[in-house]
């Protein structure tokens, strides 16, 4: 093959580790993470005595927790990834891994291709197989493959297939599914191979009781493993606020700990010197070198400030986010067994920040079930005009029953074209021919006359169908011949040549000779395209057909261009020389072959046009409307031309009648593109900082004028004009000028982008944008494959943002609000003791306590909130989608927002500090007894401290539940408990160095005094948050005359009830509507509905 390299086997690894190595590359992999390495590096300070003030299980609880729990969750992944090899039957049993490059094997039907094979025979008449790519594009539409003549002779012979000395010469490893360029030599003859005589290795036979194939390529040089390349990790907006929080909590930690120190320094250097009669300094201990160490010490003491459980906890909630899109029944396809899919975990709270939305038209907004609707033959339209109403076109259904092999499914509504075609009118019937022999269908007749045609595109499923009911049926094909019957005579055309179609040339054609010996090319593709190869003389007969072409677009339809020429038999002789050529060389066949292609494809002669109708998917409007109602701008991107797309705009309430104006880009030079820009911009000039204008504007521009305005110099023209607009329509665009606009959005704006597609050529859109949504339709899964999120209807769209993604965003900033209060609080108490203790990195809680704080007293009541919180429960969150803006703003969690934790835990820690030392300074128990140790004080602090974030998570939680209420007073009552053991006798006999609180708990926590100072200390705490909360309401915005507030409110002609704590504030149009959530922060939003008057009810 291709060159003298080393062939791989077939052995393939998907996964990460083994028995041996998991250990090892699991915690390399997990102290990557700067905070486990942090906390690796403090167990190292903790084991030198001068140094460490803390026992050691203080860090390595916690450490190995962490470790544990991710350990167990890698483990559990790349054991579901591992792919599990099974022998497959050959006519010496192998296991797969065992099968190399030059083998020959049998597959079985319904068995998996074990490689890339060359298929060499097959079971079934002219060597087909039939295969399903599920595996590789999760297309279930069976895809037809055949063998060459030459080796199909050989069948199922085994000496034959054992002398096979064929020698292969092709392409290296790549990744191209679609494509196989190779010639297999064999009797002193070369043959072309192409993707047609080639087996990928995961396909499925099916129909085919065996076929013999040669392997070409193993192992890693598969195509589908070629494909499994590592894809583009994406992170959320709050993964990168994070790192840069991390580091500067890091620097924070730095500046309190040299605080600290100094701290020390001076107090030794004053104070220290009084002491060293009891307390001796060791050898060549001074101030400085006592500061020194304390830094370490506090290092250690102050390490709860960076958060270890935070990764941990983050990936719980993501994942339990993740498994209410599965499991919601309301994104359930029934028609399809489709249910919504989260198939990746760390971005759900993305979906709450959504700003873009790109979407694909084509099996996206419309169904992608094509039904021929109208054509235009030789300057006649044909079809029923929309506008009549549907009871006409029930009752004058064409009767097809007088051809016994029509399709009863298939429904038209124009009797005068049946008529046309039993008149035999020429031009009629070359039409109806050219549909019923240019195209890639196959047909599949298990019973006499019932028909069934398997199309890899809905299009040509459609054109072939209307071809068969109007008297042309496509009956069947081989390598060589094409047999349709034409008004009931069977006829067998000589299939000389394909001419592909692809995305570049955007046509298809088809050479073929008729019984009667005449040479002719059929050529179908779109119109500007073709219209560029027609003959001179179809000038007119083209402004005809433009205009037919012009109301079929109107009115939503997909159309195609026909053509046609004859051929002259000695052209095509030395013609198709020159063809076999370029199809059998290795080096540019592409290159060869379109130059091939261009050469014959000229002077054609204009047949028609056909216009083929791909209706909206339901909810599709609804859907549109209320992701604009949250500020959500939608960007549609197609290949369809401009017209159609124009016309799915208005149909689905993206261009309105209404709207101010709707700009149409459709230069053919950069400068022409650059002036149309400049010329909108001009026209509205006066641009707002978040590029609002006095009215709604809509862009439409097509392929050839975005291909010069995504250059460099006027992609930021483009970009400013586009954001102004309300809607923007990208008509005529290929599948990288997709990821083109997507990336542009994400270069210059700082939004979250959304791209959601149903066909591979979205793939490359999917990738792009922050998150992809893949809709499981007509076209095949690989955009699902390449996806984040996946369903089966656009319409679950709005729920998957603004109820799934919304609630996402809402709990994880609760969550991160509430972590770092609880954390920063915590070690605000040490700081504050500091100065208390001669900076002596002593520690103000109970060792054990610093332990399990974290681990066990505050991690379920957090998750509980950040897994079942709501604001608003889901029909709100659709019935007013305005609510989705705070998350578009990063009004919920950002560096003000943490500011303001910080500083809100800096409060609640000197009032934690402060009240339980002057209420324990110098105090007694009511017998007399001294109360006033450290011990006490240590336990009423942390009391105090466990009390007042568990009030404070109260107050942010908005929606309770069974779960939240047990989380929450059993976290409170297991630490009581806990509290009571550790502090008991026999803890204490047993574990005398490790439990030294010894009686602490019971002889605190009897005193009336303890519990009043817990009561007083609480309140305090949180005395400010309710305060804020309700001078915010009854202050800062107070009900005026135009704008009244009330939990029951008034909203044009409609009561609406206002549930849980989260509370909705509406003010007409000239003022700004505001969203409180939980009563905590306010959020500016824009109103609802346009002008709209709330009042108290």
């Amino acid at each position: 093959m291709s060159s003298p390299f080393f062939f791989q086997t077939n052995a393939i690894k998907t996964s990460k580790y083994n028995l041996f190595t998991f250990l090892p590359l699991n915690l390399f992999e997990q102290f990557q993470r700067i905070a486990n390495a942090y906390f690796l590096f403090l167990l190292i300070l903790q084991v030198i005595p001068a140094i460490s003030s803390l026992s050691w299980f203080t860090t390595v609880v916690p450490l190995v927790l962490v470790l544990l729990v991710t350990a167990v969750k890698d483990a559990s992944d790349d054991f579901f990834s591992r792919l599990i090899f099974v022998p497959f039957n050959r006519l010496r049993s192998e296991k797969w891994m065992d099968v190399q490059v030059g083998d020959i094997i049998k597959l079985e039907n319904n068995k998996f291709v074990a490689a890339d094979l060359l298929l060499l025979s097959s079971s079934e008449p002219l060597n087909l197989v039939y295969i399903e790519t599920a595996e590789l594009d999760g297309s279930t539409n069976l895809k037809v493959k055949q063998a060459l003549t030459v080796t199909g002779e050989m069948g199922d012979c085994i000496e034959k297939l054992a002398a096979f000395n064929g020698e292969v010469h092709c392409e290296p490893p790549n990744n191209r599914l679609d494509k196989f360029t190779g010639t297999l030599t064999f009797r002193d003859q070369k043959y072309a191979l192409d993707n047609e005589r080639i087996l990928l290795r995961g396909c499925t036979l099916r129909n085919t009781e065996w076929c013999f194939g040669l392997v070409i390529f193993a192992g890693p040089e598969t195509k589908l493993m070629q494909n499994c390349g590592k894809t583009t990790f994406k992170r959320t907006s709050i993964d990168h606020l994070m790192n840069v929080l991390v580091l500067f909590i890091f620097g924070f930690l730095a500046f309190m700990c040299t605080v600290l120190a100094i701290g020390n320094g001076i107090w030794e250097f004053q104070e220290g010197s009084v002491f060293t009669a009891f307390l001796p300094r060791p050898d060549g201990v001074d101030a400085s070198f006592s500061a020194f160490l304390t830094f370490w010490s506090y290092v250690i003491i102050l390490n709860t400030v960076v958060p270890i459980s935070l990764y941990v906890s983050v990936e719980i909630i993501r994942l339990g986010n993740s498994f209410y899109i599965d499991w919601d029944r309301k994104m359930y396809y029934p028609r399809s067994d489709t249910p919504a899919e989260a198939r990746t975990t760390t971005l759900n709270e993305e979906l709450g920040q959504i700003k873009y939305v790109f979407s694909d038209k084509t099996g996206t907004l419309t169904q992608n079930i094509m039904t021929f609707n109208k054509c235009s033959i030789s300057g006649k339209s044909y079809g029923m005009n929309h506008c009549w109403d549907l009871t006409v076109f029930k009752t004058e259904k064409v009767d097809f029953s007088y051809n016994p092999l029509a399709d009863p499914k298939f429904s038209f509504h124009d009797h005068s074209l049946v008529e046309a075609v039993k008149l035999e009118a020429p031009e009629v019937h070359n039409f109806f021919r050219l549909l019923a022999l240019c195209h890639t269908v196959m047909a599949e007749e298990k019973e006499e006359g019932n028909l069934l045609y398997q199309a890899q595109s809905p299009d040509e499923g459609a054109l072939v169908t209307a071809a068969r009911n109007f008297g042309f049926v496509f009956r069947s094909r081989t390598p060589e011949t094409i047999t349709i019957v034409e008004m009931g005579v069977q006829k067998s055309y000589e299939l000389l040549a394909i001419l592909d179609f692809n995305n570049v040339r955007k046509r298809m054609s088809v050479i073929v000779q008729s019984p009667e010996g005449k040479l002719s090319l059929y050529c179908k593709g779109a119109d500007t395209i073709v219209y560029e190869r027609l003959h001179p003389s179809c000038s007119k007969l083209m402004d005809v057909t433009t205009e037919h072409l012009n109301e079929f677009a109107g009115e939503g339809l997909r159309t195609l261009v026909l053509a046609h020429k004859n051929l002259d038999e000695d052209y095509f002789r030395e013609w198709s020389t020159r063809h076999h050529m370029a199809s059998t060389t290795l080096e540019d066949r592409e290159e060869r072959l379109d130059e091939l292609y261009e050469e014959i494809e000229k002077d054609l002669l204009l047949l028609g046009a056909t216009a083929i109708e791909d209706k909206l998917q339901d909810g599709v409007p609804q859907t549109i409307e209320q992701l604009s109602k949250a500020n959500i701008k939608i960007w549609v991107l197609t290949g369809d031309k401009q017209e159609t797309a124009e016309n799915i705009g208005y149909s689905c309430n993206m261009l309105r009648e209404e709207m101010t104006d709707v700009f149409i880009i459709s230069a053919d030079t950069p400068q022409e593109v650059h002036e149309e820009l400049r010329g909108i911009l001009d026209k509205k000039s006066k641009m707002l900082p978040d590029e609002t204008v006095d009215g709604e504007y809509g862009l439409v521009i097509n392929g050839h004028s975005l291909a010069y305005a995504l250059d460099k110099s006027l992609e930021q023209e483009l970009l400013r004009t586009a954001c102004m607009c309300k809607t923007v329509i990208c008509c005529r665009v290929t599948p990288l000028q997709k990821a083109q606009v997507v990336e542009l959005v994400k270069k210059y704006k700082q939004a979250v982008t959304l791209a959601i597609g149903d066909g591979a050529n979205d793939v490359s859109m999917i990738k792009a944008a922050h998150i992809g949504v893949g809709i499981s339709g007509q076209e095949g899964m690989q955009a699902v494959l390449s996806s984040d999120f996946s369903f089966a209807q656009f319409r679950y769209l709005q729920r998957l943002l603004l109820v799934h993604g919304r609630w996402s965003y809402l709990r994880m900033c609760k969550f991160l609000r509430y972590f770092f209060y609880k954390n920063f609080t915590f070690t605000f108490v040490h700081f504050w003791y500091a100065f208390f203790c001669g900076f002596s990195a002593q520690t103000v809680y109970d060792e054990w306590f610093i332990t399990v704080y974290n681990l066990v007293y505050t991690a379920l009541p957090v998750l509980g909130m950040s897994l079942f919180d709501q604001d608003v429960n889901d029909r709100w969150s659709v019935q007013f989608p305005q609510l989705y803006s705070p998350g578009q703003l990063n009004k919920y969690f950002s560096k003000t927002a943490f500011f303001k934790c910080v500083l809100h835990s800096c409060y609640s820690s000197l009032v934690l500090f402060f009240i339980p030392y002057a209420a324990m300074y110098d105090t007694v128990r009511d017998d007399g007894r001294d109360i006033a140790d450290y011990q006490s004080f240590a336990l009423l602090a942390q009391t105090c401290l466990l009390i007042t974030v568990c009030v404070q998570l109260g107050l942010d939680t908005s929606y309770w539940t069974a779960v939240n209420q047990f989380f929450l007073w059993g976290s409170l009552a297991v630490y009581f408990a806990i509290t009571f053991t550790m502090y008991s006798n026999g803890m204490y006999l047993i574990f005398t160095a490790s439990f030294p609180f010894i009686g602490t708990a019971r002889n605190s926590l009897n005193q009336p005094n303890v519990w009043l100072t817990i009561l007083l200390t609480s309140i305090l705490c949180v005395l400010p948050v309710v305060a804020y909360r309700f001078l915010l309401i009854q202050l800062w915005i107070r009900p005026k005359p135009s704008c009244c507030l009330s939990q029951k409110w008034l909203l044009s002609s409609s009561s609406v009830e206002m549930t849980g704590s989260g509370l909705c504030l509406l003010i007409s149009s000239g003022c700004s509507c505001t969203c409180v959530e939980s009563f905590l922060s306010a959020v500016p939003c824009s109103d609802l509905h346009g002008s709209c008057t709330v009042s108290f009810k």
